[in-house]
């Protein structure tokens, strides 16, 4: 009973600490995506749009920062259709994790860590590209803004004003420029007041729910999500431990290779720490390290499942990034390449 007791308490600490540092990136996050609900003109929607084409090289760079906060960002923001899937495949496979801290911790080269990093960088901007012409070709991805979806599934009541949103014109990749350039036109004229002595039209000074109160409800609701999962998930690798899995690892690279990249997908920081200490400990060579590391998205993952409500969708997309990880990390093993 003792010892329950201590795994218990274990996992419930660490449980706590890797939910409540995220609180603060989701909250924020959801504060910028009820400002574009309830704030900004098409003609903002539609800047935002067309800015995605670089957003590879902005989400890779952005994504090495430690910690998976920005990989859990990225997912809302996705889910959104804020930013691009080529964006988010950027940021999930360049994100590092606890794994700095713990290189840094260990004393391990600078050089080294700034290799590794660099390649995840180099590799999350070169897969960032291909997915968005991979979905630009295929057609298969509207960039229509979801903002409002995410509202209306979680009933966080900031749909309340009849009215909000109800002028924004809604974008689609699809459309030309002369087309969402018309719809913009006929957002503005309709917005303009007729010289007739009327009132003027103000649709966001009808009573609705503060955008600070509708994004701390969605800040809760996926706050709590994360906890009950992060308690499964340490609670399992707390009894396995760390050394079944260094003895799985050591004996076949290729087969390595593949089980790293499936550690790497827990959807918890602990998954970065496990293979970079068994990458230290010599359990683990530079090819599964590096696809384990490619495909740690963190509690991301977690957020992409809560708040994309296509099943068909997140399951393509947890699978394209373990075939990610698992091709680049072969290719690394295949070249004996070292870091």
């Amino acid at each position: 009973m003792e010892e329950i007791a201590h795994i218990a308490g274990h996992v419930l600490e660490h449980s706590v600490a890797d939910t409540l540092y995220l609180t603060p990136f989701l909250y924020v996050t959801y504060l910028l995506m009820e400002w574009l609900e309830h704030k900004t003109s098409g003609k903002s929607m539609e800047a935002i749009q067309r800015a995605g084409a670089a957003g590879p090289v902005v989400g890779a760079v952005v994504g090495v920062v430690p910690q998976c906060g920005f990989s859990a960002v990225a997912s809302t923001l996705w889910a959104g259709r804020v930013i691009t899937l080529g964006t988010l495949f950027a940021v999930y496979l360049s994100t590092s994790d606890e794994m700095l801290p713990i290189f840094l911790a260990e004393h391990v080269d600078p050089l080294t860590i700034l290799k590794i990093l660099g390649v995840k960088v180099m590799i999350g901007m070169v897969m960032g590209f291909v997915v968005d012409a991979v979905v630009r070709l295929a057609r298969r991805e509207s960039r229509q803004l979801r903002i409002r979806d995410l509202c209306e599934q979680d009933h966080c009541h900031c749909e309340d004003c009849d009215t909000c949103g109800e002028h924004l014109p809604e974008f689609d990749e699809e459309a030309t420029a002369q087309e969402q350039a018309s719809l913009a036109a006929e957002d503005r004229a309709a917005l303009e007041d007729v010289d007739d002595g009327s009132p003027k039209h103000d649709h966001h000074h009808h009573t609705h729910t503060p955008i600070w109160k509708s994004a701390l409800v969605h800040t809760v609701q996926v706050v709590l999500f994360i906890f009950i999962i992060t308690v499964v998930l340490n609670t399992v690798l707390e009894v396995v431990g760390e050394d079944v899995l260094a003895n799985a690892f050591s004996d076949n690279p290729v087969l390595a290779t593949f089980g790293a990249a499936a550690v790497g997908l827990i959807p918890n920081c602990a998954a970065s720490v496990v293979i970079a200490e068994l990458y230290l400990d010599g359990a683990l060579g530079a090819g599964p390290m590096l696809a384990g590391l490619l495909v740690s998205a963190g509690v991301g993952l977690l957020v992409l499942v809560r708040t994309n409500r296509h099943a068909a969708q997140n399951v393509l997309i947890i699978a394209a990034l373990y075939a990610t990880g698992v091709f680049w990390g072969l290719m690394v093993g295949a070249f004996g390449i070292v870091f």
